[in-house]
């Protein structure tokens, strides 16, 4: 079977390990984790892991999942605080207790127990852009980061300093055993109030994967894709006999149909069981990295723009 990598942009930090892994032998699974710890260790991005932007009372919190598609096992961790290896940690969920997601101060429990090094998360850098992003956005007029901030002024220690921004990573692995795995890993919203976790640690909204017919996995307003199951619905509809663009955009559209006065992009990146891939986004310009048994580097593509119907 032909090794594949494929995933949202900033996970491009991670496919040399991840591929390397690949490369020699290692499962899917393997490859996911390689990836993905790579990218929750780099301090330039404030939406994963290390440095990731924090929550409204300035305290980061990490959400992450991972899925095994021959198995269909997944673990997942949410509102974890104090560890940076949170996609590892997702691991142990699924691989050493009968759970499949954990979450806050448990979460934390079972990183020490597993004896995962605690990290400051908070870095001098994600504090500055926490504290001084709302002054660059005080002229915005739409309804979510009005509501942020009315949060922010009641119970954060600084009131001065809003603006809700969302990021993730995200990869999908297939290994010489033709077996498929999906991560996803995220701080997820900046400003968010305590506790909140998108569809990340969710399997079926943010991560599913399926050896019988694909894998997906959505980065976005992670809100959206938990009401729609947004990663379950692609593979879903790969099983109904849909081929994975159709599936795709099926998905896509299905996310502009939703009422959201909160309404933001979604993208979603996919594979189907022969290792075909895509990746759409409800909104233009966005891109994703993959990289194919053949290529000697990840390769920076177009996501294919998915409009609202007329």
């Amino acid at each position: 079977m032909s090794l594949l990598l494929v995933g949202s942009t900033n996970a491009a930090v991670g496919f040399a390990a991840g591929m390397e892994t690949l490369r020699r032998g290692g499962s899917a699974l393997d490859a996911i984790v390689a990836t993905i710890e790579l990218v929750e260790a780099n301090p330039d991005d404030h939406s994963v892991g290390f440095s990731g932007l924090p929550n409204l009372l300035g305290e980061v919190e990490l959400d992450a999942s991972i899925m095994d598609g021959r198995a269909l096992a997944a673990g997942a961790v949410g509102a974890l605080q104090g560890y940076q290896d949170a996609i590892a940690l997702a691991r142990r969920v699924m691989d050493d207790t009968p759970h499949a997601l954990i979450a806050g101060t448990g979460s934390a429990r079972l990183a020490a127990e597993s004896g995962l090094p605690p990290v400051d998360l908070l870095t001098p850098e994600a504090e500055r852009v926490w504290r001084s992003r709302l002054d660059e956005q005080a002229g915005r007029d739409d309804p979510y980061h009005h509501h942020v901030r009315n949060v922010v002024r009641a119970l954060a220690d600084d009131p001065e300093h809003a603006e809700a921004l969302h990021g993730t990573v995200n990869v999908i692995a297939r290994d010489r055993n033709g077996d498929i795995a999906c991560g996803v890993s995220t701080s997820g919203w900046a400003w968010k109030y305590p506790g909140r976790m998108g569809d990340s640690p969710i399997i079926g909204a943010g991560n599913y994967a399926d050896n019988r017919f694909g894998a997906a996995a959505c980065t976005g307003r992670g809100e959206m894709a938990q009401r729609l199951c947004t990663a379950h619905s692609v593979v879903a509809f790969m099983r109904c006999g849909m081929t994975l663009d159709a599936a795709l955009t099926q998905a896509a559209l299905d996310l502009h149909r939703l009422a959201d006065p909160y309404w933001s992009e979604v993208n979603i990146v996919a594979i189907d069981a022969a290792g075909r891939y895509d990746a759409v986004s409800t909104v233009a310009g966005k891109t994703f990295v993959v990289q194919t048994e053949d290529m000697t580097a990840h390769q920076e593509r177009e996501r294919r723009f998915v409009p609202a119907p007329a």
